[in-house]
């Protein structure tokens, strides 16, 4: 039963490690990216706040699987979330002066989150967690 668990589990790290590999080797020569960090020049004094708002809203991203399915803890996951939401729509409104591509390709992400959210919602409504005495 571990068996095929694990290997479902490993298998899609698998194809975005590989997936990497391609993308940094060809990244460099191909492909523009950091659009607001090569806009602001790299880690400047401008950048603070626009790189920031992603970092932050890159390590709410991460956290929401530990808390929602390690942890169990719907009520909190669908917070956090809400923040999560929040922060990436106040990244947004801080790219948009700044790069409008990168603000726009923020766009699909946004709307899953409010999609999650929604649904993190319906099962937090639907599951109540048990009173403690």
């Amino acid at each position: 039963m571990w068996i095929p668990m694990l290997s479902l589990t490993a298998l899609p790290h698998l194809g975005g490690i590989f997936g990497g590999l391609i993308t940094r080797k060809e990244v460099k020569t191909w492909y523009g990216s950091y659009l607001v960090w090569n806009e602001l020049g790299g880690f400047t004094q401008d950048s603070v706040v626009p790189l920031g708002l992603y970092g932050t809203q890159l390590a709410l991203n991460w956290a929401w699987t530990p808390i929602f399915f390690g942890a169990h803890k719907i009520k909190l996951g669908l917070i956090e979330l809400v923040l999560l939401t929040c922060t990436v729509g106040a990244t947004m409104v801080s790219w948009y002066p700044i790069n409008r591509t990168a603000t726009l390709l923020l766009g699909p992400y946004l709307a899953w989150l409010c999609i999650a959210t929604t649904l993190n919602y319906c099962i937090w409504r639907d599951n109540p967690e048990p009173k403690e005495d």
